[in-house]
């Protein structure tokens, strides 16, 4: 089976200088266009395009506009309806795996990445249709052409013969070639952004004279807000707002706008998003409602919208969006209520509601803000593209994301491993209950589900995930007033001990260990204690403390080389002052390498930077614990196995049979134990005979649940028990030898309709349901990721040796997963594969067990290539 080929159909990419272009193939309609691009080239372009030849006309382009896909394929690039920039194309050769390729950029376009992008393009495509190899004849004065080949990230070949350069690329998607297709998306998206978060001027189309609605109070808050240039109300009637002279079109305003920010019904949007577009505006944030939320007319509609905004070159925020606000310019093109307090934590949500409410507690909690986006429903701009911007951002620190839905989570998860790197990504993901996860067929497809596959992202990409918002919170002000601990060891020192003790269940609940204080640190603390008090951990300090109390205790626990952090508990008594106790808690974090969380319990409210409970700091120290070992880890590597290349999947969309699995799996070098198969009872015990006994009898049946329908016998001792089994199970049967010998672990694929493949790895056997504990990780796994899977969970206690058991061999183990790893993203057809169990002992792993569902693969609907 192969995935089956679609004809491509529009794309969008992103160039260096932040503009957009939309790449679709040639068609027969397009003949006389592609002339007159060829004819508005210079003579010098046309020469090395054609290596010398400068006549075009209809039969010149013929080959362009009538190719048969996929042994050829024509992409052009349009800056407008009808209007040619660039056109690249490939041609099958008679080796079916290599193609000729070239392209043309016209002349007053070109070093923008016009022609890299048609080339990655060009290459996806090439690749989907079994080509390995672009060929290109380039004349040696052709630089910019020969640049493009070698900037691409492709292996590359070259020679000169005849006067001509030979160029081959190899189009395997190699870690260069992703590394530096990925830097280019980041240096484009940059780019496009910029006029969201600094503009120098801003128009509101729809800003209402009238108090009370969206586009007028959204105008008076860009007013209050101070903002550093210049905005401009745009309405019907060219009404004044807040005493600023208003226009009745954007078209009018005699200066260049920036950001336009529309607030018109819903089917006003694409009228006034045309005349702001005419006006060169490239950053268009749509307020209104009314677009793919609302359903099928939606969609339509916003479909056409991005269609204008592509046309223009131009990037989107919403529709349907509270709006954005940035503190670099003092921008608050938003219809909250209130203003943003200023600070360095960058947020983007999904629920304009949402952001609102984090708005209401983050003044409170001393929690300021960089930049907030609504990004509504993402007709453009992403977390994706949000995460990249806040990357090279000098005015962030932090990013918070509450997500409702991934866009593209395998490129989501290679930025935020980046950017997480250097700033921590704390995120709420809502809409992860199992109960709308799909009927699973299979062990590994029962245990996977979109918050596993959630949990895996954010896990391998570094990104803290936070439940609620209150932890959201919580965890912001955290990371941005405390060093990071150095481990998950907390020392909690309270003057109420039945706190202290919820302290210490919230702290392992989060992670966290509650180590014993070393002797010293014991002794020096009983110096200066009352009796009656607890030096041990939790140290007690009875409800006697004061601030000095405080302040002589906390710098002896932080001395302690045992504890990466502490917690510091206070409940208002009539013998101390919660401001004495602040401050004194507050003077010893100043001066320390450690971090000292604070937690009041008081009527006079929570102090800013301090916890109102017990259970609120020790999340949010374990998300902060869980940052720092993430960091500790390197980043890891994809190791290359050797696989075979030439092995093609069979067969229709269903489970494959007994053969077709293995041989499907030794393609794979993944370790299968020896079998037969029989198709008469007498047959069985001749397997035996052969293999060895004691004997396992198993039914051949595709996709069989052995165990529940009775379909497999084992520990069998004799040649005749082999036989009355293949007899009792009925049909062809396995035979296999019985094996005893290692720990009973679970590995396997699914792919996940929105995440992709992913990798399983936890406890086997037929309690693997019920343990529930197999973790998951997205493929293609690092070498990190794998010492991960076996070094956690429940597994990993089998894997280490269970009651006495010998160690697993874990370079065995770790080799099975990678192998997995590449099966899962060489064949996403594999829509689900258990290996159940897998015995792992002291001198390797095996299979003795396996089942493959293929289904054919449905490609993405997304028009967005970054």
């Amino acid at each position: 089976m192969t995935i089956e080929l679609t004809r491509p159909r529009a794309e969008d990419v992103i160039l260096r200088d932040g503009s957009t272009l939309r790449l679709r193939p040639a068609m027969p309609a397009d003949a006389s266009a592609l002339v007159e691009f060829f004819h508005r080239l210079s003579p010098e372009s046309r020469y090395l395009r054609f290596q010398g030849a400068t006549t075009v006309d209809l039969r010149t382009v013929d080959p362009y506009v009538h190719g048969s896909w996929p042994e050829s394929l024509s992409l052009l690039a349009e800056r407008a309806p009808g209007e040619v920039a660039a056109l690249a194309s490939y041609v099958q050769l008679r080796d079916p795996r290599r193609a000729e390729v070239a392209f043309a950029v016209r002349d007053e376009l070109q070093g923008r990445g016009i022609g890299m992008r048609l080339l990655e393009r060009l290459a996806v495509h090439a690749a989907d249709a079994g080509i390995e190899q672009f060929v290109a004849q380039v004349l040696p004065q052709n630089g910019a052409m020969l640049r493009v080949f070698g900037d691409a990230g492709f292996e590359m070949h070259r020679r000169l013969e005849g006067g001509v350069v030979e160029v081959r690329l190899q189009l395997g998607p190699t870690t260069e070639y992703r590394a530096r297709a990925d830097e280019r998306d980041h240096v484009g998206v940059v780019a496009s952004l910029e006029p969201f978060f600094r503009p120098r001027s801003v128009a509101v189309i729809g800003a209402s004279a009238r108090r009370g609605t969206i586009g007028g109070e959204l105008f008076r808050n860009i007013l209050e807000s101070d903002f550093t240039g210049a905005a401009y109300p745009v309405n019907a009637k060219g009404q004044p707002v807040a005493g600023v002279p208003a226009y009745v079109s954007v078209e009018d305003v005699p200066a260049q706008i920036d950001l336009a920010v529309v607030c018109v019904p819903g089917p006003a949007v694409l009228a006034a998003a045309g005349s702001a577009l005419r006006r060169d505006v490239k950053a268009l944030c749509v307020v209104s409602a009314g677009f793919a939320e609302i359903g099928a007319n939606g969609r339509a509609r916003q479909e056409e919208l991005l269609a204008l905004v592509r046309a223009h070159g131009a990037r989107l925020i919403g529709p349907n969006c509270l709006g954005i606000a940035s503190s670099a310019v003092r921008l608050n093109a938003t219809f909250a209520g209130r203003r943003f307090p200023v600070g360095r934590a960058a947020f983007s949500s999904q629920s304009g509601a949402l952001g609102i409410a984090l708005l209401e507690q983050a003044e409170a909690r001393g929690l300021g803000i960089s930049s907030f986006v609504s990004v509504g429903n993402k007709a453009d701009v992403s977390s994706n593209d949000l995460l990249e911007y806040w990357q090279d951002d000098p005015d962030t620190d932090l990013v918070l994301l509450y997500l409702e839905s991934f866009g593209n989570p395998a490129k989501f998860a290679r930025i935020a491993r980046r950017v997480a790197r250097e700033k921590p990504i704390l995120a709420m993901r809502s809409g992860t209950s199992r109960a709308g996860a799909r009927a699973a067929s299979s062990h590994t497809a029962a245990l996977a589900g979109s918050d596993a596959a959630v949990e895996a992202l954010f896990r391998q990409a570094g990104v803290l995930r936070a439940r609620t918002l209150e932890e959201l919170i919580d965890a912001s002000v955290l990371l941005t007033t405390q060093p990071l601990p150095a481990g998950n060891r907390v020392a909690v020192v309270t003057n109420a001990g039945g706190l202290g003790i919820l302290c210490a269940d919230a702290a392992d609940a989060a992670g966290l260990t509650l180590p014993e204080l070393a002797p010293a640190t014991r002794g020096a603390l009983e110096a200066i204690l009352p009796p009656e008090a607890s030096s041990a951990n939790p140290v007690d300090l009875l409800g006697s403390a004061n601030g000095s109390s405080y302040e002589q205790t906390l710098p002896i626990v932080l001395a302690d080389p045992g504890v990466d952090a502490v917690i510091a508990l206070f409940v208002l008594t009539v013998v101390a002052d919660t401001a004495d106790v602040v401050a004194a808690i507050e003077r010893v974090r100043e001066t320390s390498t450690k971090p000292v969380v604070p937690v009041v319990i008081s009527a006079d409210g929570t102090p800013r930077g301090a916890f109102p409970y017990p259970e609120s700091a020790a999340r949010a120290l374990g998300l902060a614990a869980q940052r720092a070992e993430w960091l500790r880890r390197p980043a890891g590597v994809v190791p290359d196995v050797a696989v075979d290349a030439g092995y093609d999947l069979p067969g229709e969309d269903g489970w494959l049979d007994a053969q077709q699995t293995r041989a499907l799996l030794t393609a794979y070098g993944i370790p299968l134990v020896p079998e037969l198969t029989a198709g008469t009872p007498e047959q069985a015990a001749a397997a035996a005979r052969e293999l060895g006994l004691p004997a396992v009898v198993k039914t051949a049946a595709a996709g069989a649940h052995k165990t529940e329908s009775g379909g497999v016998a084992l520990d069998l001792r004799t040649e005749a028990e082999v036989a009355a089994a293949a007899e009792r199970i009925g049909g062809p049967v396995l035979v296999q030898p019985y094996l005893t010998q290692g720990a009973e672990l679970l590995a396997g694929i699914v792919q996940d309709t929105l995440f992709g493949p992913l990798v399983a790895f936890g406890p086997g056997g037929t309690l693997a349901e019920l343990i529930g504990s197999a973790r998951f990780a997205l493929a293609p796994l690092t070498d990190v990721d794998v010492e991960v899977a076996l070094s956690t969970g429940k597994a990993a206690k089998l894997v280490a040796g269970w009651r006495g058991a010998p160690p697993a061999d874990r370079p065995a183990l770790a080799d099975l997963l990678h192998r997995l790893s590449r099966l899962a993203v060489d064949l996403p057809e594999v829509a689900e594969l258990d290996l159940n169990p897998v015995l792992a002992g002291p001198d390797g792993c095996v299979a003795v067990d396996a089942r493959v569902r293929v289904a054919r693969v449905e490609r993405s609907g997304s028009v967005k290539t970054w």
